[in-house]
């Protein structure tokens, strides 16, 4: 049995030797390949011609299960102390969902680490089946903030998956997340809206910018302004702490022109942490999005003085703002 590993989990598991300026903190595992679905976006979908090693942007080596398991083993004090969380990102071939059960079980055996599955669980059932072999957190993409949006861009229903997530939070309150992709059309107000609902509900929610992927059907997509991104991330900063709510939120044609508090006030509080990648605790998906020398959408360290102002910047950008209460 083979599996593939982000290119940064390699490095922290001693299997490749690179050179990288931000280390993972979550060891990204992907099982399967070749999906069964057809979502736009993802080099990984039924008719991609993209390089079969990729997902978004990071490529993704594979290595016999063997020497995966012992890369934890022999994990050194180093990697030990930066991994905080192990993630399964579950390709939807028929064997996968099966094939990550075997490796959940592999690795508990080698690992105290927190476990996440991000797949597509097509029934409470089976969600239930991965919560008892001690999965930690099961992330159920809706990608999507809109139905519309979702009918665009990807196979099946968008009305099935919500029910699917809301039904298992329900029963299994703490352990269900979700990803939101930012820029496949939707407006700021319809992705605020989402965003506050499943958080209402209690699905903890992993933001990601839409990243063009040569060879899938939205490889010409331009990613999201980072302005737009910007906004978003705020939003969900405030949504997610229970700082704010969207019925305080001013929009103006679809876009967010305020937060119910000031600009100034929101930086001294906030600070960067709006703009760190959001999801699962020790997630950090360093380049996921993002290429390397340029601005990133989502950071995954603390920031820096100058990005700070830079990103609070950005929230300003391309919208007239209301200064207003």
């Amino acid at each position: 049995m083979t599996i593939r590993c982000s290119i940064g989990t390699a490095k922290v598991l001693g299997l490749k030797k690179l050179k990288v300026d931000a280390l993972p903190t979550t060891a990204y595992l992907m099982v399967g390949e070749h999906c069964r679905f057809n979502c736009g976006f993802c080099a990984q979908a039924r008719e991609s011609s993209a390089r079969e090693d990729l997902l978004s942007r990071v490529s993704w080596p594979k290595f016999e299960n063997d020497a995966l398991l012992q890369g934890f083993v022999n994990a050194d004090l180093e990697s030990q102390s930066i991994l905080q969380r192990i993630c399964f990102q579950v390709v939807q071939d028929k064997a996968a969902l099966v094939e990550t059960k075997e490796w959940v079980k592999s690795i508990h055996a080698q690992s105290q680490l927190p476990i996440c599955v991000s797949a597509g669980a097509r029934t409470i059932e089976e969600v239930g089946e991965l919560l008892d072999l001690g999965v930690d957190h099961i992330s159920i993409a809706l990608d999507a903030a809109t139905p519309e949006i979702y009918a665009q861009n990807k196979d099946g229903s968008w009305e099935e998956r919500f029910s699917l997530l809301k039904d298992s939070v329900k029963r299994f309150p703490g352990h269900m997340a979700t990803h939101l992709i930012v820029g496949l059309g939707e407006s700021e107000e319809e992705m605020a809206k989402c965003i506050q609902t499943l958080y209402d509900l209690g699905i903890t929610v992993a933001l990601f910018a839409f990243t063009p992927v040569k060879g899938t059907r939205l490889e010409e997509l331009p990613p999201p302004k980072m302005s737009q991104y910007r906004r978003v991330q705020v939003a969900h900063d405030l949504i997610r702490q229970g700082l704010a709510r969207i019925e305080q939120f001013k929009f103006c044609d679809g876009k967010i022109i305020h937060f119910g508090m000031e600009i100034n006030d929101l930086k001294m509080m906030r600070q960067g942490e709006p703009f760190r990648t959001s999801g699962c605790s020790g997630c950090n998906r360093p380049y996921y999005n993002e290429t390397p020398g340029k601005e990133l959408y989502n950071y995954p360290r603390i920031l820096t003085s100058e990005e700070i102002d830079r990103a609070w910047a950005n929230v300003l950008q391309e919208t007239e703002w209301d200064n207003t209460q």
